[in-house]
């Protein structure tokens, strides 16, 4: 097990410090249902526009039901699938783009949803979990394997699971989980008072 803390200039809370979107899970270790429904009450309770809520989770738990998980894996691109196989936990993170409460568009659907599934990770992270977002999955197989309506937007598929040792890794996914974390200067993504190039 690897723990890679961010080197930040500042002193941040331990909690986003330690988060980090590690890819060696314990394939036999898994997660309890009391610690799931923790993780979807994080996430409940995130800010969203209106309080609509507009996330929507599809938890595939290979100890539960390794046919959805399975097809969820099966899904994800090569390159995630390699080392997402040993995650217990697959979470499919979409939205819905209207509001509920009128039909209307709701343009900060995307928005919200990321709030939503960051406070999933950072208690993941407060359960000694680890979580890996991943973009890189075929949105059209999903669908289909998931029977999810086309009117849905989808987003990521979060890996969730216990650390294991990172002989699990192969060595070109060791080499990159290995890499210190890095992050460009704060004054190339925060602008006081107007933007700046």
């Amino acid at each position: 097990m690897i723990q890679k803390p961010a080197e930040t200039e500042q002193k941040l809370a331990s909690i986003i410090a330690e988060r980090w979107s590690g890819k060696a899970y314990d394939a036999s270790q898994a997660v309890s249902d009391d610690i799931i429904m923790a993780l979807c009450e994080a996430a409940l309770w995130a800010p969203s526009c209106y309080g609509e809520a507009p996330w929507r989770y599809i938890i595939c738990n290979k100890f539960k039901d390794e046919i959805s998980w399975q097809k969820t894996l099966d899904c994800l691109a090569p390159g995630n699938q390699e080392w997402a196989v040993n995650s217990p936990l697959l979470i499919v993170t979409a939205s819905l783009p209207h509001f509920t409460r009128n039909g209307s568009e709701n343009r900060w659907n995307g928005y919200d949803t990321g709030a939503a599934s960051l406070n999933l990770c950072l208690q993941s992270t407060a359960f000694g979990l680890m979580s890996h977002q991943m973009g890189g999955f075929d949105a059209d197989k999903l669908r289909e394997a998931l029977a999810i309506p086309t009117t849905v937007n989808l987003w990521s598929v979060i890996a969730i699971g216990y650390p294991a040792a990172l002989d699990t890794l192969s060595a070109e996914v060791l080499e990159r989980e290995l890499k210190a974390r890095q992050r460009r200067p704060l004054n190339e993504h925060f602008f006081e008072n107007r933007w700046t190039d």
